[in-house]
């Protein structure tokens, strides 16, 4: 459960006894575009689940990735990451209290995504690990159950939501997961760490997600308020 940050470390625990290498970990689950504000540990929730309950997950598992033959580490980001706030994370707002906007802040918690990867691409630099972030396309599945309005109605009704999803060039789920398989499995892609994929080859995202001094802030951040659960 990526809200309670014990459970993840349960859950990293208990796969490291089994003192098994890891080929691939791809992190892949979350929430969008929550319509009101709701805090997990006095962050925005979204933020605390999309990227702080994987940043727990990832912390506990590197030193299995790296002990692979060339492990590898994907991070579910989306083309959304460009809704994010101007300079990408809102270190002073990442309660969300002083001001909140559903799609502001899970672009927020998507650059977050894309960010841990530059900088744990960083931390891979003298290993055979790798890790890269994907934009897996627009997919009708129940991520969208959370909106709220106008947007939840039209996006969840399967009429308006079918054509919706045609307008937008939406892929069905086993389309969706072809990037995100593509970068943890592709030989090609053995040296490639740190890039953003979609429609499995690279894309330019955002200049904020490509900071790479924003990462590393990030990075340490989320270890200082995670130390607990590392």
């Amino acid at each position: 459960e990526l809200s309670e940050f014990q459970s993840v470390k349960d859950c990293g625990l208990a796969i490291k006894s089994l003192n098994t290498p890891i080929d691939v970990l791809i992190c892949n689950a979350g929430i969008m575009a929550l319509p009101q504000l709701e805090l997990v540990q006095g962050y925005e929730k979204q933020f605390a689940v999309n990227h702080l309950g994987h940043f727990v997950l990832v912390h506990q598992l590197k030193d299995a990735i790296v002990q692979a033959p060339q492990g590898r580490v994907v991070m579910l980001s989306s083309v959304a990451h460009k809704f994010a706030p101007k300079g990408g994370i809102l270190f002073d707002n990442l309660s969300g209290e002083r001001w909140y906007q559903d799609w502001s802040f899970y672009g927020q918690s998507k650059i977050a995504n894309l960010l841990t990867a530059v900088a744990l691409s960083a931390r891979f630099e003298q290993t055979t690990a790798t890790a890269n972030a994907v934009h897996p396309g627009v997919i009708r599945t129940n991520l969208s159950r959370s909106l709220g309005g106008w947007q939840g109605f039209l996006f969840n009704n399967p009429v308006s939501g079918y054509l919706i999803g045609r307008a937008m060039g939406a892929k069905s789920v086993a389309q969706g997961a072809a990037t995100q398989c593509y970068v943890a499995t592709a030989p090609e892609l053995e040296h490639v760490s740190g890039r953003y994929f979609a429609d499995c080859r690279t894309e330019r995202p955002s200049p904020d997600a490509q900071n790479k001094a924003l990462a590393e802030s990030l990075w340490v951040y989320s270890e200082n308020v995670t130390r607990a659960y590392l």
